[in-house]
């Protein structure tokens, strides 16, 4: 049996403050752009199967209880009562939050309270920058009161976030090289010409300048990959080696071993569990040997990337700690591993390599 410290989950979003239906609970599960097909739901995949494992005993109920039993203890307890058994009994010392996201969500705080743990901001860039367009009147205002923001903002946070730079074929590549002030000012100008119609972040240029503003900072920055290949990223990680800034590859399933290779060439990359283990649920402990089999273990750190239901940061933590047994466990039972290097590399995976990187321990 291979012993872990409580987990630092590196990544994910607060939790809904509201009770849920049958068919909401449902669409949450997993992210589709449709309807489930005829004759099931969002319960019949990994995910699902995944949460009626691990989240009916924290509820009181017996493993694998059917959805509906599972909806009305969830109702029977309220919100905040499932919310903070969810949490608290998922082993997780610290979350690291993104705040980025809209909706009735919780803080850091307030998970951090539910949960019974720490918790602490990663600022999402583009979030932010909608921010500072509301309140600045021309573009010479916006790119410095920007300025003012990522530095503030610096002070309080424990990483940054960027989720759109690199997520998809369809996302226009962004310069390895920081975009020149002339360059910046036009695509600004651009977008807050824009804005009043709707319409985030999505121009390169302007999503390059935040990248490099937050690079400057000094602290973590975490990209998402989502389903996108992480050799688009290539050029901005070499670009940014030697200058101090840890890049943390965000949800790089099914490309993870690209984010692994990544994370081998580069001293400042790191890869991410993700939420990818709670979406392959009983695959989860062949989805993180491959990972393993090519990251270097101080350079690989968990998370959930659990959003919107507790039930994903559960799930997230749960099935971690039992693919992560399994691994290791496996190769120290056949006697490739031994028992103490085994336990050595899952507290680094599972908290040691999170608390180094975001410097989590420093005064």
């Amino acid at each position: 049996m291979i012993e872990t410290p409580p987990l630092v989950d590196q990544y994910c979003h607060g939790v809904l403050r509201t009770e849920l239906g049958l068919g909401t609970f449902e669409a949450l599960l997993m992210r589709s752009a449709g309807l489930p097909a005829a004759g099931t739901t969002f319960f019949d995949t990994q995910t699902g199967f995944a949460v009626r494992r691990w989240c009916p005993p924290l509820l009181g109920l017996e493993p694998h209880a059917a959805p509906a039993r599972y909806l009305a203890r969830r109702r029977e307890l309220g919100v905040a009562e499932t919310t903070r058994r969810l949490l608290r009994g998922s082993g997780v010392a610290a979350y690291l939050v993104d705040t980025g996201v809209p909706g009735d969500l919780t803080g850091p705080k307030e998970l951090a309270l539910a949960g019974d743990a720490e918790a602490f901001e990663s600022v999402r860039l583009e979030l932010l920058a909608e921010q500072v367009a509301d309140t600045s009147g021309t573009v010479g205002a916006f790119l410095a009161n920007l300025a003012e923001a990522v530095h503030h903002a610096a002070v309080g946070a424990a990483a940054f976030s960027c989720a759109t730079a690199f997520t998809g074929a369809d996302t226009p590549a962004v310069a390895p090289e920081p975009p020149g002030p002339g360059a910046v000012r036009g695509a600004a100008g651009r977008w807050l010409a824009r804005r009043p119609r709707g319409g985030a972040v999505g121009d390169p240029v302007l999503l390059a300048h935040l990248l490099w503003s937050a690079v400057a900072s000094g602290l973590p920055l975490q990209l998402h990959t989502d389903e996108a290949d992480p050799a688009a990223l290539t050029g901005f990680v070499r670009a940014t080696a030697g200058l101090g800034t840890r890049l943390v590859l965000l949800g790089g399933y099914p490309h993870h071993r690209r984010t692994a290779q990544l994370a081998a060439a580069f001293p400042h990359v790191y890869a991410d569990t993700g939420p990818a283990l709670g979406q392959t649920g009983a695959r989860a402990a062949a989805v993180l040997a491959e990972l393993l089999e090519i990251a270097p273990f101080g350079k690989v750190l968990f998370s959930s990337g659990g959003r919107q239901l507790p039930e994903l940061h559960a799930v997230g933590a749960l099935v971690f700690r039992e693919a992560l047994g399994r691994v290791l466990g496996g190769w120290a039972a056949e006697g490739s591993w031994s028992w103490r290097d085994a336990e050595r590399v899952a507290a680094l995976v599972a908290a040691g390599n999170a608390r180094r990187v975001y410097r989590l321990d420093t005064p």
